[in-house]
């Protein structure tokens, strides 16, 4: 039974009729043609549909749209904030500069998941150690296997934060 949904996703608040239980990635995509975040696998496994939830990162393929009722979402397109390149503007994230910078992307499909997760990791963690690097990002698969230019991005990330 569809039910209504309202949340705030990159600062704009969205009301949308949906089955609760369709997983938010979903809705994002198709709903509100959000396509920067990434299906990949569909089990929550590989991190691609990474978004932030109150600032914590989700992985939206394995989270109910319902749960996202009264929340605040942020997908890559969001991230920069209103003054970003979505948005007409020119600044990026620092994460998003670091992964640039760093070249930390080859094929690209895993960096806005990598991104995400990067965003909220370092905003618990500042000052990270090549281990807490190694673990914050345990769950996000890059299949071109570019994870040392990833860790590099990462700390490029922190000293820029």
């Amino acid at each position: 039974m569809d039910t209504t949904i309202t949340l705030t996703v990159n600062g704009e608040k969205k009301t949308i009729t949906t089955d609760p239980q369709r997983p938010l990635l979903d809705v994002l995509r198709e709903e509100l043609h959000l396509t920067g975040t990434k299906y990949g696998c569909g089990e929550g496994q590989c991190g691609a549909c990474t978004v932030l939830m109150d600032g914590k990162s989700v992985l939206s393929c394995i989270t109910p749209a319902g749960r996202a009722d009264g929340k605040t979402i942020t997908t890559i397109e969001g991230l920069a904030g209103p003054q970003g390149p979505s948005a007409g503007g020119g600044e990026l994230h620092p994460v998003q500069e670091a992964f640039l910078e760093a070249g930390a992307m080859q094929c690209g499909y895993c960096t806005p998941g990598m991104i995400m997760t990067t965003a909220a990791f370092l905003k618990e963690n500042p000052h990270p150690t090549d281990e807490q690097i190694a673990e914050g990002l345990n769950g996000n698969i890059c299949r071109c296997n570019g994870y040392t230019k990833i860790a590099n991005a990462v700390r490029l990330a922190a000293e820029k934060m």
